[in-house]
């Protein structure tokens, strides 16, 4: 970089610094100076923070992006004061709920805060287990996509159709694998900084433990001594359930890269945020064009992550397992979501129809797009027929098939693994959306158990728990 172009490109990073700082709040300003000494202390003096990296996840919420743009506003603050200044390293899980708007927000945040092409940031991307450099306008992984659809019909089928584990474990499963390889990448980083509270941080945790213990994963006795080796118990923890849930179908995979710096630190900045209005502030709303995306999956809201496909479930379930119809089921999970709802500015005409034909049509349409699963196979997952040797496969099929009921007994063979009809084989793969081999390990499945050791309830689907996520990048 020439002298001349690195004074432009200096005097812009500050023009970008004075708009920031013209964006926050008196609480926001003293936050930035409070962040400034963190991090300086941290990389042990300004003479060392041109070495220092340091990672934020971004999810695209409200509290990552706020958090993203305190630590640019950091970056170029030491910039100003020093000769050089710390690198920043934001990494994104691109997971199956990803929409196009949430990417387009996600580029158009880095484009307002110049990242783009900063050569003291790194924009990463991890999908599929993969990292490659940001790209909002990459399409999504076909095999990424592929291994979403099944994990979710596998996990949704285990725990009888539950709404929530259906639609939210395998993104939240997929963290410890993120964070080992967004932190160990490219010769890794320092730290990792992060807005949420250690509250929520422990409530995740809690969940995940339990989780994992549910599918007869064991737990250690002593504490992670360090955020790697927290990582990496996520991420084994992570596998063990999934290594239950598929069997002798399970597929290790590939090792992330090998350890980075050993004494990962964590700069918690929780308590910097308490006093900030993250819904109000014109640092998101104006500077960063933050937009919400009411169609995307919502990594802090586990009950409501994807309301759209949250209350097609919803009406599905009230239509086929609860004999009321679709729009009872839609407008008693929009009831119950509305202030959440409204948070994520729906646009009140799509609320008004969610329970309609055309509404039912447009939830089929997302679901088919983001998840591959069309409605037969989201009724087949909603009733999980085929668990505990096909306990409920003769009522699924009195309900929603009833001219297959004469093939009951061929089916039932065919779950056992016996010779069988290749047309009826191929139905209950097309109409389950899983190959016969998993259909026939789900056949030998009892059904999983969830967060808080209880066996899930197909008629109960939306009552369990999983507690607002944390390290995620809200």
């Amino acid at each position: 970089m020439s002298t001349i172009h690195e004074q432009a490109m200096n005097h812009v990073y500050q023009q970008v610094l004075q708009r920031l700082i013209g964006h926050f709040t008196r609480s926001g300003r003293t936050a930035l100076q409070l962040l400034v000494q963190r991090i300086v202390v941290a990389a042990g003096g300004m003479e060392q923070v041109g070495d220092y990296k340091v990672l934020v996840a971004h999810g695209g919420g409200e509290v990552s992006s706020y958090t993203l743009a305190l630590l640019r506003a950091a970056q170029l603050t030491i910039a100003g004061r020093a000769p050089r200044t710390f690198q920043l390293r934001v990494a994104t899980l691109r997971h199956a709920g990803m929409t196009e708007g949430q990417l387009e927000t996600l580029n158009q945040g880095y484009s307002r805060l110049f990242l783009h092409d900063d050569p003291r940031v790194e924009l990463l991307m991890v999908e599929s287990q993969e990292v490659q450099p940001f790209n909002h306008l990459r399409p999504a992984s076909a095999l990424g996509r592929a291994v979403s659809q099944r994990n979710m019909l596998m996990v949704g089928h285990l725990s009888s159709g539950d709404c929530r584990a259906t639609l939210c474990n395998d993104t939240y499963l997929a963290l410890g694998d993120f964070y080992l390889r967004a932190t160990t990448w490219g010769g890794g980083v320092h730290a990792v900084v992060s807005g949420d509270s250690p509250r929520k941080q422990s409530q995740f945790l809690a969940w995940l433990k339990k989780t994992a213990e549910g599918a007869g994963v064991a737990m250690p006795k002593a504490r992670a001594r360090s955020l790697n080796e927290l990582f990496a118990r996520m991420d084994e923890w992570s596998a063990g359930y999934y290594r239950d849930v598929y069997g002798d179908h399970y597929v290790a995979h590939e090792n992330p890269n090998p350890p980075g710096h050993r004494h990962l630190a964590y700069i918690g900045i929780a308590d910097l945020l308490k006093d900030v209005d993250l819904e109000s502030t014109t640092l998101l709303t104006e500077f960063m064009a933050y937009t919400p995306d009411p169609l995307g999956f919502h990594f802090s809201h586990p009950s409501y992550s994807n309301p759209l496909l949250m209350a097609h479930l919803r009406g599905l379930q009230a239509e086929c397992l609860r004999d009321l119809r679709y729009e009872d089921g839609v407008d008693g999970f929009i009831q119950q979501a509305t202030q959440y709802m409204q948070r994520l500015h729906m646009p009140e005409q799509l609320l008004a129809e969610a329970g309609s034909s055309e509404g039912r049509v447009l939830s089929s349409t997302f679901a088919q797009q983001f998840f591959g699963l069309d409605e037969t196979q989201l009724i087949c997952l909603l009733f999980s027929p085929f668990i505990h040797h096909g306990q409920r496969l003769e009522g699924y099929l009195r309900q929603c098939h009833p001219g297959m009921l004469v093939a009951l007994p061929e089916l039932h063979k065919a779950l056992q693994g016996k010779p069988c009809a290749e047309m009826l084989q191929q139905w209950v793969s097309d109409t389950s959306g899983l190959p016969l081999p998993l259909l026939q390990h789900l056949y030998r499945k009892r059904p999983l158990t969830d967060a808080h050791g209880r066996q899930r309830n197909a008629r109960a689907m939306a009552q369990g728990a999983i507690p607002a996520f944390q390290l995620s990048g809200r």
